[in-house]
């Protein structure tokens, strides 16, 4: 329980339930992300403060206005004297456009400010010198629940920066898109994850970070807290939950406008798939980057699409069904068989309550390496950080039975999904 006015290591801002004249409650459903809580009843975590705001195109409230806006000028920030001295922006850019490496600082018109890039090599922590000035830093980000986003991976290199310089941070938590009530794949190996923080001298995957399964079930808040616990982190962090989201919702539950998170995710249905073709990233098998239905499709020039499409539907899995097609990347940000015709199979998700996607990732992995021979080539460090385990893909790819290596993830699964309560804030 949440208890508002208790002192502890984490301040978690309250949202007392609005009443009409006569004293009754006001039912409303709609889910008022953290920036609107901030600014509604937490705007003492940023008042008389300089910020330093982390954030991208997703950074909205329930009103569709971005958060750089309201800290820069709504009349609640200004009336509290909050004064908004430095941008920071993710992997993508701050428009969320960007799908290559080494995104240069630039300046946004309205502010002014510099808006410094956290996306070189790999994802960065702000620089000291960036913070020089910064009373508060806070992060307003969407994750996408699966383990291999490197927003979170920002967010905590962010952590790790403030802890260092004494500097308190502030999470404005919004939903996971896929609902909080579902894990699924393999946590992430331990000798894989690395927490550390990572820089321009020393850099880190950004999202290889912890051992929580691919489809983790946290939200960004949730994760903030977790990170700040587990990894024995010293500095102040404040969670400020979301008004009105329950677990059980996906994004479109929300109400809240939906936000392509990156240019591969422009839909939720792209984002539910995502976390069982991610691991393809590492192979010479495109996932639909640059088609308009990326992350819902696999495919390559000499794909056996028919045998695969066959080997899948003979597992009968649920909530989804194959379907053999040809498609055409465009300009992928992956470089694969850009404007080439390509034979490939296209998933359709039938039941979104229903698939497991981990199982349908682990199923195309094992129907691809079955039906092909050395034309299927994968990078297994690559794989391996984003599918969780080396053991596991080793299995998949030697041809053992998919449902076999998933069911050996269930016990695993319940003692992570035990282990995590403590860090939930809704139910």
């Amino acid at each position: 329980m949440l208890l508002c006015g208790s002192v502890a290591w984490i301040a978690l801002a309250c949202n007392p339930s609005p009443r009409t004249r006569d004293g009754e409650p006001i039912v409303d459903r709609t889910v008022r992300p953290g920036i609107s809580v901030l600014l509604t009843d937490s705007i003492r975590l940023i008042k008389d403060k300089r910020v330093g705001l982390i954030t991208n195109q997703t950074g909205l409230d329930e009103k569709g206005r971005s958060t750089v806006d309201l800290l820069f000028a709504d009349e609640r920030a200004t009336k509290a004297n909050v004064k908004l001295v430095a941008l920071f922006s993710p992997e993508h850019g701050i428009r969320g456009t960007e799908d290559r490496t080494n995104l240069p600082n630039e300046v946004d018109a309205k502010t002014g400010l510099t808006i410094y890039s956290l996306y070189q090599r790999s994802t960065i922590s702000p620089p000291d010198s960036t913070l020089r000035g910064v009373d508060v830093l806070v992060v307003d980000l969407q994750d996408i629940g699966t383990r291999t986003w490197t927003y979170v991976g920002v967010m905590l290199f962010a952590m790790h920066a403030a802890d260092r310089l004494g500097i308190p941070y502030v999470v404005l938590d919004r939903p996971n898109p896929l609902g909080g009530q579902r894990v699924e794949g393999v946590l992430l190996d331990t000798a894989i994850a690395d927490a550390r923080e990572g820089t321009a001298a020393t850099p880190r995957s950004g999202f290889a970070l912890w051992p929580v399964p691919l489809r983790h079930g946290l939200t960004m808040g949730e994760l903030a807290r977790l990170f700040h616990r587990e990894l024995g982190l010293k500095g102040q962090l404040h969670v400020v939950p979301m008004a009105n989201w329950r677990r059980a919702m996906w994004f479109d539950d929300t109400k809240l406008p939906w936000v392509k998170p990156s240019p591969n995710l422009p839909t939720l249905t792209s984002a539910l798939v995502y976390p069982a073709l991610v691991p393809f990233e590492g192979t010479n098998v495109s996932v639909g980057r640059g088609t308009d239905e990326p992350f819902q499709r696999v495919g390559a020039p000499w794909f056996r699409a028919d045998s695969v499409r066959k080997l899948l539907a003979d597992l009968e899995l649920s909530g989804v069904r194959f379907e053999s097609e040809r498609f055409t990347p465009s300009k992928p940000g992956d470089s694969k068989y850009d404007g080439q015709s390509i034979p490939g199979v296209r998933i359709h998700v039938t039941d979104r309550d229903r698939i497991q996607v981990a199982r349908v990732g682990a199923a195309v992995l094992w129907a691809i390496a079955k039906a092909h021979g050395p034309e299927f080539t994968l990078r297994e460090a690559t794989v391996d950080a984003r599918l969780g385990s080396p053991a596991m893909r080793a299995a998949l790819v030697s041809g053992e039975d998919p449902d076999r290596v998933i069911d050996r993830l269930l016990p695993s699964l319940v003692t992570y999904e035990q282990n995590v309560r403590k860090y939930h804030l809704y139910r």
